[in-house]
């Protein structure tokens, strides 16, 4: 099995008692497997997420794909449906529930495309802008936290490393094929 770059093999004390404070099937994902990119950004994605979310539900009653929606039109109005779709990996009937509601609770707004007459995108209200203006602090201060951890070289650093894969992503197959199938 092939470890990852940073596998256990290190023995750094401070390492090793955070690493005793995790679950022991989580640290052998994390470092005892050979998809262990995959596992630690799912892994870092939802101890972002999972607060965040949990608490705009709590406070707005915005359930996730809500708040996508609502959270990709306020980063970029005059977006349509399917933008935010093809932005969020959601499918695209969790996505249409999700826009219906939001207009419903009339935090965002439908107009006619004017590069084409035949779409709609959306925008939020004025209610709309209330909760993505008062929600993104949070989130600005919860992700600088996690940043924290890394001096101001490594997050550059991370950025564009992370960069660099999110480029090379639209290369990736979308779909994976075992040659025994």
């Amino acid at each position: 099995m092939r470890r990852s770059p940073t596998s256990l093999s290190r023995v750094d004390p401070e390492r090793e008692a955070a690493l005793a404070a995790l679950d022991p099937l989580t640290v052998t994902k994390l470092w005892n497997n050979p998809c262990w990119l995959s596992f630690r950004l799912n892994f870092l994605a939802f101890r972002f997420n999972d607060p965040v979310y949990r608490w705009i539900e709590t406070r707005y009653g915005l359930v996730r794909p809500e708040f996508v929606a609502l959270y990709a039109v306020g980063l970029r109005g005059g977006v349509a449906a399917k933008n935010i779709v093809a932005s969020s990996g959601l499918p695209k009937n969790t996505l249409s529930r999700a826009v219906q509601k939001l207009l419903q609770r009339r935090l965002l707004k439908r107009e006619t495309d004017p590069d084409d007459l035949r779409s709609y995108v959306l925008h939020l209200t004025t209610a709309g802008h209330k909760i993505f203006n008062e929600t993104m602090p949070l989130m600005v201060q919860h992700q600088n936290m996690m940043l924290s951890h890394l001096s101001e070289d490594e997050q550059q650093q991370l950025c564009a490393l992370l960069d660099k894969l999110v480029i090379a992503s639209p290369t990736w197959p979308n779909e994976l094929e075992h040659e025994g199938d």
